[in-house]
C-alpha cells in the first residue's frame, strides 16, 4: 500500500501537505495557548454550542481551535451516556429540531426542509435534517458513532459489609473498566434514577450526578511485594471505598444495623444509606421509597483539560467515543441547508457499542433502519409515492454511511505497534480506517469518495491499519452497512491510551473532526453525482 508521505498527500486531490498543515496548526496551537492564558476555561463562554449556528460558512473556512473549549465543557459536564443524550436533545431543541416520540404516529409530522430527532432508552439518539428538494428514494448522508464508554456500574444490591472501618460500594465492570488505570483515581457518581410520584402515581426518569469525588479504588503499597498491574481480582481487590464507619470500635450500632431507608424490601434498602440520601437530596426526593431503581455509574471526576507546552493536547476521560460523536453532532448543527438539498443528513449516536451493540439501543438493534423507514414512509405519503420495499431499497442504495469511532494514534513509546504509513498523528485530521478482514467497512470506493470530500473541505485524510501481528477492534460500521446495504467507510479521530480511564487526543482534533464531518454532510450529494452509476 502507498505510504502517505507529506509529498504524496500534497499531490493527492490538491490537499494541503502535512508539512504546511503542521506549520498552520502550530500557529493555531499558539493562538489557542494564548487564549487559555487570557482567561480560565471555566469562565469562558462556549464558542459554538450556545450561539446561533452559522450554516453559511464553508467547511474549509472553519477554524478547528474554535471547538476546543466547547468540547472540553461537554466532556466535563456530561459524564454518563444519559447526560450526553440529554445534552444533545437540549442542543437540538435550541437549533430548531422537533422531537418525534417513537410511541406516536408520525403521519403528517415530517416534510422537506424539516429537522427532527428521536431517542431510545434515553441513551441513544438519531437526528436528521430533510433536504428541501428531497424526494422519496433519494439517499441519506449518515454518520454513526457511539456515546457509551467503559465504566463501573452499581450492582442491583450495591451495599457491602463494612471492612476494617471502610464503607465500600458494590460495582460491576461495563466492558473493560476496573482495569489498572482505575486505581487511585478520583471517582464520582452519576446516571439516571427512576422515581414514582406518590400523588399522581406517575413514574419518571431524572438524571443525577455528584460534583465531587466520592469513591476511590486504593492500590496496595509496593512494600508488600504484590504487583498492582494486571494481576488483581476485579471482584475482591477493585472494590471502591466511599466512606468510613468505625462505630464498631465503640460497640455502638453501625449503619448496617439502622432501619433501612425506604422500608424493608424497598430498592433503597439495598443501597448505601448515605448515598441514597445524597441522591435523594439532589433530586428533591423526601420519601426514599419512591426511588424505584437507578442506573448509576462511577466516572473519573477530573475535568477535561488542555495540556502540553503549547496546549496542543486534550487530556480527558471517556474520549472513546464522545470525541467523534460530539464532532459529528456539531457538524450536523453547522451543516449547510439550501433549496437544492435533495438528501437527508443524519447523525446516529448509539449506546452499548463497547459491549457488542446487541441491545435495542445498540447499533445491532433496529433503531436506525426503522427510524429511516418510518421517516421515508411519511415523506412518501405526502408526495403520493407508493411506499414499500422498492422505495426503501432505492433509498439505501443511494445512501452513504460514515461509521465514526476513535482510532489509535501513532504511539511514541511503543513504536513496534505502529504500522509505517498507517499510524495517524494528532492534530492532523481524521483517519480512514482499513482492515483486510472486514472489521472495518472502508474499501477503495468509499476511500475515494471521502478523499474527494476532504479535498473540497480543505481537510487531510490520514490512514489507519493495524499490523498483521495485532488484533483489530470493531465499530458499528459493518453491522449497520450490512443491515441497510449502503456504501460505507470507517473514519476515526486519533487518540492515545484507548480504554484507559483517561486518554489523550489533540487540542485541534475535535474541530478537525467537525470540519471533516461538515464537509461530508455538505458535499456528499455533489460528490455522489460525480460517479458513473
Amino acid at each position: 500500500m502507498t505510504r502517505h508521505t507529506p509529498e504524496y498527500l500534497s499531490a493527492r486531490a490538491s490537499m494541503m501537505s502535512l508539512r504546511s498543515l503542521a506549520a498552520h496548526q502550530a500557529q493555531q496551537a499558539e493562538e489557542l495557548r494564548r487564549s487559555f492564558q487570557e482567561e480560565a476555561m471555566a469562565r469562558q463562554t462556549p464558542a459554538t454550542p450556545d450561539r446561533e449556528f452559522e450554516k453559511k460558512v464553508h467547511a474549509k473556512d472553519l477554524d478547528p481551535k474554535d471547538f476546543t473549549k466547547p468540547y472540553l465543557e461537554f466532556m466535563t459536564g456530561q459524564p454518563t451516556v444519559f447526560h450526553a443524550t440529554a445534552y444533545f436533545k437540549e442542543m437540538l431543541g435550541k437549533a430548531g429540531y422537533t422531537e418525534l416520540p417513537s410511541r406516536e404516529n408520525w403521519a403528517g409530522k415530517l416534510k422537506p426542509g424539516g429537522k427532527y430527532f428521536v431517542t431510545r432508552n434515553g441513551s441513544s439518539i438519531i437526528a436528521f435534517a430533510v433536504g428541501k428538494a428531497y424526494k422519496p428514494g433519494n439517499g441519506l448522508a449518515m454518520i454513526a458513532g457511539h456515546i457509551d464508554a467503559l465504566t463501573a456500574r452499581l450492582k442491583p444490591t450495591s451495599t457491602k459489609p463494612n471492612t476494617h472501618g471502610y464503607v465500600q460500594l458494590g460495582v460491576a465492570q461495563y466492558a473493560g473498566a476496573l482495569n489498572e488505570t482505575w486505581w487511585d483515581r478520583d471517582l464520582s457518581i452519576g446516571g439516571r434514577v427512576i422515581i414514582r410520584d406518590p400523588e399522581t402515581g406517575k413514574t419518571t426518569v431524572k438524571l443525577a450526578k455528584l460534583d465531587w469525588p466520592i469513591a476511590r479504588i486504593p492500590t496496595l503499597a509496593p512494600h508488600f511485594g504484590i504487583g498492582m498491574m494486571g494481576h488483581n481480582n476485579r471482584e475482591t481487590e477493585a472494590v471502591p471505598i466511599i466512606g468510613l464507619d468505625n462505630s464498631d470500635l465503640s460497640g455502638a450500632s453501625t449503619s448496617e444495623d439502622a432501619e433501612p431507608l425506604g422500608g424493608a424490601g424497598s430498592f433503597t434498602s439495598t443501597q448505601p444509606a448515605k448515598l441514597v440520601k445524597l441522591i435523594a437530596s439532589q433530586l428533591g426526593v423526601k420519601d426514599y421509597s419512591t426511588i424505584l431503581n437507578w442506573e448509576l455509574e462511577l466516572f473519573d471526576s477530573q475535568p477535561a483539560a488542555v495540556g502540553g507546552l503549547d496546549k496542543e493536547f486534550i487530556f480527558a476521560g471517556r474520549i472513546d467515543d464522545k470525541l467523534c460523536s460530539w464532532a459529528a453532532f456539531m457538524a450536523l448543527l453547522h451543516a449547510k441547508s439550501d433549496d437544492n438539498d435533495g438528501v437527508i443528513k443524519l447523525v446516529a449516536l448509539f449506546d452499548d457499542e463497547e459491549i457488542g451493540s446487541l441491545l435495542r439501543q445498540g447499533a445491532r438493534g433496529n433503531f436506525l433502519p426503522i427510524t429511516i423507514e418510518r421517516a421515508v414512509e411519511v415523506l412518501s405519503a405526502d408526495t403520493k409515492t407508493t411506499f414499500g420495499p422498492g422505495v426503501m431499497g432505492q433509498t439505501f442504495a443511494n445512501s452513504f454511511l460514515v461509521s465514526s469511532d476513535v482510532t489509535h494514534a501513532a504511539h511514541p513509546n511503543f513504536g513496534s505497534t505502529n504500522l509505517p504509513g498507517h499510524s495517524p498523528r494528532l492534530n492532523v485530521g481524521v483517519a480512514l480506517c482499513v482492515d483486510a478482514s472486514a472489521h472495518m467497512t472502508t474499501d477503495s470506493v468509499s476511500m475515494a469518495i471521502l478523499d474527494r470530500v476532504a479535498g473540497i473541505a480543505g481537510c487531510v485524510n490520514q490512514r489507519h491499519m493495524i499490523r498483521n501481528d495485532s488484533r483489530s477492534g470493531g465499530t458499528v460500521g459493518p453491522m449497520l452497512s450490512s443491515a441497510m446495504g449502503c456504501k460505507a467507510a470507517d473514519v476515526g479521530i486519533p487518540q492515545l491510551s484507548m480504554h484507559s480511564i483517561r486518554a489523550t487526543t489533540g487540542s485541534l482534533d475535535p474541530g478537525l473532526g467537525v470540519k471533516f464531518y461538515k464537509g461530508f454532510l455538505d458535499h456528499w450529494e455533489e460528490v455522489d453525482r460525480e460517479w458513473v452509476a
